[in-house]
């Protein structure tokens, strides 16, 4: 029999539609004191045992199921940094749209990779946990009807770098209460990979990557530390950099490479030195480190070699050198001809010509509010409800958790206070962003939901004028930015995801003491195909808090055993809870 011809571009549609998979995970996170990254005993939280956490590697549009068994002894959310949650910001694990999951409590997320590609990292969101671990790495592969813009490597490494306290971070966490740990605090060593500095006392391993001479290797370079920015090299070879956080860049060949905290980015390396092995450096930035004992140094390791690795470390830049690390940023630009989730080139969509619909200014500094240190935004310091504002905007839109808009999004509030910090975003406009860095030390701003184009960084304060400066033509596009102390960065994205998304520091401390706000993107329209439904398994807490079982009748003289009863009713139906959110069609798991 004949079949009618199909015209190639609907043959290319059945291709990728049938190209995603779903995905099924089990996570036991779990407190361990056998790890020792630093040589003390302090807990590090785990992930089926391992520090840091397992990979969770993915194609375009692939669905994970990512049951978390929460072992520990408080309340557990990861977040998926970068990852958008495309209509979905009921899976993004942060305080705004989730219900913890309770120690001795399991949650599945229920998650798609919808039209990215890239390098990411997830981690937990609250309590502190970052400092103690339970993070890990996230690849999203190209479909493979989509080529990548350079050869297939010989293979690929994760490698994560982050700052590390060489104590428990509940303890870090308890001392954020006072001034001189909330604003003047440091981490006290940089790992890789969740293993401390080769040849620094007293390491009892280091992470080394393995090559062959020859070949060429992707490297993705995750910073999942807490505070410091870090410039990372190799000895004696050089790096192509091609990716960060879902973008192909142009290629720009580097000695070096700043990554600040939240980052992601792809290198290539070609092993084509002398067989033997050679040091791997991550130093902190804007921080005078006396000795290497702060650096991360790993080993790329040649096959066969015999040679340890030897001479002085690499140098980089000067950690000072601000004029170095922007000019550095500015040479990251978007490759406008390839394709990346899609098969269009990513130039297709830009920002030659858009119409703003919203700029923010948001201004970030430190206040005392009730006699303790707090991270402001436009002086609010972000105050977590009990009630996630996802499930309270969804069955009470807002009412007595949170006033949408009370704080400006231009300018700072007349006093300096704690509140809860709801903004709207305007359902698919274009929203300025302008990060204002009133510190004196380096932030980095994260936007869940989205990928922004990082426009524009500069000296001192943002004006008006300074839009004059931007890039309009190839920026790149990410989900963090980095922002120099006194400077400004500015960056816009597309709001055309609905749903409650996190605008936050990815600097830890900051996070924690208060320097964030949320994005409502709301569109009216009630199709699931506009914006996700809750999920059948969601979690209530807060004013949705479900009521305890209701105690059992006195037992008539005549009636049947307890026994008898129980096995009258369905398999689990003794463990019934009601809530105020029975009757709900898609909440009916919930209730009985």
């Amino acid at each position: 029999m004949a079949w009618p011809s199909v015209p190639a571009t609907l043959l290319i549609f059945f291709a990728l539609a049938v190209s995603a998979e779903d995905v099924f995970l089990d996570w036991h996170v779990t407190l361990d004191t056998s790890i020792k990254p630093a040589s003390v005993d302090q807990p590090v939280i785990a992930i089926n045992g391992q520090f840091p956490g397992p990979l969770i590697n993915g194609t375009t549009n692939d669905m994970f199921h990512v049951s978390v068994f929460n072992e520990m002894d408080e309340p557990l959310l990861i977040t998926w940094n970068g990852i958008q949650q495309r209509l979905n910001s009921w899976q993004d694990g942060v305080s705004g749209t989730n219900c913890p999951i309770l120690p001795g409590n399991n949650w599945t997320y229920m998650f798609q990779f919808k039209d990215q590609i890239g390098t990411f990292s997830y981690f937990p969101s609250l309590k502190f946990q970052k400092a103690g671990g339970s993070f890990g790495p996230i690849r999203v592969n190209n479909r493979a009807v989509i080529q990548v813009p350079f050869p297939k490597p010989e293979a690929e490494f994760d490698l994560l770098i982050g700052d590390w306290y060489e104590r428990s971070y509940k303890e870090v966490r308890s001392l954020m209460s006072t001034k001189s740990m909330a604003y003047n605090s440091t981490p006290d060593k940089i790992l890789m990979n969740g293993k401390a500095a080769y040849l620094v006392p007293p390491t009892e391993g280091h992470e080394s990557l393995n090559v062959a001479k020859g070949k060429t290797y992707r490297i993705r370079i995750s910073n999942v530390g807490t505070t410091w920015s870090f410039n990372f090299r190799i000895q004696s070879h050089r790096m192509v950099l091609v990716e960060t956080e879902g973008s192909y860049t142009n290629k720009i060949t580097l000695d070096s490479l700043d990554v600040h905290v939240g980052q992601s980015y792809s290198v290539l390396v070609t092993a084509d030195q002398t067989v033997s092995d050679y040091y791997m450096v991550a130093s902190p930035k804007l921080f005078k480190a006396t000795d290497v004992s702060k650096f991360g140094i790993g080993v790329l390791h040649y096959d066969n070699s015999t040679t340890p690795a030897s001479g002085p470390l690499p140098t980089g830049p000067d950690p000072f050198d601000q004029e170095f690390s922007i000019n550095q940023a500015k040479s990251i630009r978007l490759n406008l001809t390839t394709g990346a989730a899609r098969p269009n080139p990513q130039g297709s969509f830009n920002v030659h010509n858009v119409t703003l619909s919203q700029t923010f200014i948001l201004h970030s500094s430190t206040a005392e509010i009730f006699g303790l240190p707090q991270f402001t935004v436009n002086n609010v310091s972000y105050l977590a409800p009990d009630t996630p504002l996802k499930l309270a905007d969804q069955f009470l839109n807002g009412s007595g958790i949170y006033d949408l808009d009370k704080f400006s999004t231009n300018s700072s509030n007349v006093e300096s206070v704690r509140g809860v910090f709801v903004a709207t975003g305007t359902h698919k406009g274009w929203i300025e962003l302008v990060f204002q860095n009133d510190l004196e030390d380096m932030d980095a701003w994260h936007l869940d939901g989205f990928g922004f184009f990082v426009v524009g960084f500069g000296a001192g304060k943002w004006k008006p004028e300074s839009c004059s400066t931007y890039n309009l033509y190839d920026p790149v596009v990410r989900s963090t930015v980095q922002v120099y102390p006194g400077g400004w960065s500015a960056v816009y994205a597309y709001l055309d995801n609905p749903g409650m998304w996190n605008l936050r520091s990815q600097h830890l401390k900051n996070w924690y003491l208060g320097e964030e706000l949320y994005v409502r993107v709301y569109d009216a329209d009630p199709n699931p195909a506009k914006e996700m439904p809750p999920p059948s398994n969601l979690l209530l807490c807060g004013a949705f808090a479900p009521s305890p079982p209701a105690a059992p009748p006195p037992k008539p003289s005549n009636a049947p055993s307890l026994q008898t009863a129980a096995g009258r009713r369905g398999k689990g139906e003794d463990n019934i809870i009601t809530s105020p959110l029975c009757g709900l069609a898609h909440l009916n798991l919930l209730c009985r």
